[in-house]
């Protein structure tokens, strides 16, 4: 997935993969996935996608400064 946020570009498939945490199976509809990214400048950004009843019901990324993706990191 690739995203423009503020004239900058997030793309999962040229950006380093650093973290996924999966929540539930694969198929249940309250599962989902996060999956923390950087990227070759050092921009840090979060790749979410879930069922249809989790907190993350379409796929989306967001920007992250790196306090706190660091910060996602500890608590996952």
């Amino acid at each position: 997935m690739k995203k423009i946020i503020c004239k900058k570009e997030y793309d999962t498939e040229a950006s380093e993969l650093v973290k996924k945490v999966t929540y539930g199976c694969y198929g249940c509809a309250d599962g989902y996935e996060e999956t923390l990214y950087k990227t070759a400048g050092g921009l840090y950004f979060l790749y979410t996608n879930g069922g249809s009843e989790s907190k993350y019901t379409s796929e989306n990324i967001t920007r992250m400064s790196a306090e706190k993706a660091k910060a996602w990191l500890a608590n996952n």
